[in-house]
């Protein structure tokens, strides 16, 4: 298994990145290696200045060109095809990959995504899948925080689903719970768009749906998957980790709000496309970046694309 990884990406690249890669490095089983793409003279001062038998499990393929955070994705990809975002989705479509990971621009990695391995066929939008830890232990499956602020009722309806078959394949549960995000409980509540969402939700008998939750229900251990529209979702999910930091600057340790910490994970997987992409922070750290390639390699072994594609075909 081959992990790619950008090491151009970020807030605080290559340092953060490298470092990160080289602290998985140190603890990757024996099958698993990572490919680090970049520019090659920085790539290789970095590794030397740590000094580390890691290395070993590490390749380097070089990308002259960067695409910066604030770059349009799209214009960004066409006129970069050399960057390091462009040369891992080309090494993921062509199969030399098996994942491909990354801190930096977002948009770049979502368009790279539907550009390269693009959409699983019967899927409307692919989202970005966020991890809630919950009360009960474990985390809940949040889609989307954040590739598509409005969505339709029938594309709901399909994160139901396709978080359903995630949680099941990553987090080996028999019958995720899945949860529609509300302002009640009641199956009237909601805008229009949850309403109708909410009924073909419950009208779907391949996931096992328990209705709506409430903000109030988000940390609670209620549901396995929670679906809602990605602004919904975006702000949610960024009020959470911020508790992680609220909690520090008070001085309170805690070991539930150590979860909602954003390096707990490290990274947000894209559903719905032909292979395992994983988004991390812009502002990841070594140990964020650790944690993005850890879940990069459980998401390889659950092969839970291919099981989307499979139950959508």
């Amino acid at each position: 298994m081959k992990i790619a990884v950008d090491a151009m990406g970020g807030d605080f690249a290559p340092d953060a990145i490298i470092e990160g890669v080289l602290m998985a490095a140190a603890e990757l089983p024996e099958n698993v290696a990572i490919v680090l793409i970049g520019k090659q003279a920085i790539m290789q001062e970095l590794i030397k200045k740590y000094n580390t038998e890691a290395v070993a499990s590490i390749e380097l393929v070089n990308a002259d060109d960067v695409i910066d955070m604030s770059e349009h994705p799209t214009k960004a990809l066409s006129q970069k095809p050399n960057s390091s975002i462009g040369v891992g989705f080309k090494l993921l479509k062509e199969g030399k990959v098996q994942a491909f990971c990354s801190a930096g621009n977002t948009g770049a990695m979502h368009v790279g995504a539907l550009f390269s391995i693009k959409a699983i066929e019967g899927i409307l939008r692919p989202c970005i899948a966020g991890f809630v830890p919950q009360l009960t232990g474990g985390y809940a499956v949040m889609l989307d925080i954040g590739a598509n602020a409005d969505c339709k009722p029938e594309m709901l309806a399909q994160f139901g689903h396709i978080g359903s078959i995630y949680a099941q394949s990553t987090f080996n549960i028999a019958k995720p719970r899945v949860a529609l995000m509300n302002i009640g409980s009641e199956e009237q509540k909601g805008s229009l768009v949850a309403q109708a969402a909410h009924q073909l939700l419950k009208e779907n008998h391949r996931i096992n749906f328990i209705g709506n939750i409430e903000g109030g229900d988000f940390f609670g251990g209620h549901a396995d998957v929670i679906i809602t529209d990605g602004f919904t979702g975006n702000t949610m999910f960024k009020l959470g980790e911020s508790f992680y930091k609220v909690a520090a600057q008070r001085g309170i340790s805690d070991e539930f709000l150590d979860k909602t910490n954003y390096e707990s994970v490290g990274g947000s997987p894209i559903l719905g496309v032909n292979g395992n992409v994983i988004i991390a922070h812009g502002i990841s750290s070594p140990l964020a970046i650790k944690n993005m390639i850890s879940l990069a390699i459980r998401q390889v072994e659950s092969d839970a694309y291919t099981k989307i594609a499979q139950a959508l075909s």
